[in-house]
């Protein structure tokens, strides 16, 4: 277990693990009152909160499969990266794909949030790539043919 430096804006309590095998923490809504998310917009919505990841780690916002199943809410840039250096307040990018309004209560789950190790590559350039079976076969070439 890594540990994070927080600043909570908020009065909310922090964000916990809803079970030992929880991989994210449930990020909620600061909002002074309701806020209405109409077929197709979208809304950065504030959580309060500011991390200092370590060198090595980003932190990635993820949609709440409920609110993606159930109303069609879902973060627009899945999964949404928090580099390293960064020190604002984390905001969730949320859409609505529903074709009906949507409110965001004050406190609401919203999305997850999911710390995890990275690397940085080095590019080596080349002329020829290792061969495979695949090959250069894209989307749908492993499936049923």
């Amino acid at each position: 277990m890594i540990k994070i430096s927080v600043q909570n804006q908020s009065n909310y309590e922090l964000p916990t693990y809803a079970t030992k095998a929880s991989s994210g923490v449930d990020l909620k809504a600061v909002l002074e009152s309701p806020v209405v998310l109409e077929p197709l917009e979208r809304r950065i919505i504030l959580t309060g909160l500011k991390i200092a990841l370590p060198e090595g780690y980003e932190a990635q916002v993820r949609p709440r499969s409920g609110l993606a199943a159930k109303y069609g809410i879902t973060v627009l840039n899945s999964p949404g990266t928090i580099d390293a250096d960064y020190r604002g307040e984390i905001g969730v990018i949320l859409v609505n794909l529903s074709n009906t309004s949507f409110t965001i209560q004050p406190r609401e789950r919203i999305a997850q949030l999911v710390v995890a190790k990275f690397e940085q590559i080095d590019w080596l350039p080349t002329n020829e790539l290792s061969a495979t079976q695949r090959g250069d076969g894209g989307f749908g070439s492993t499936g049923n043919k």
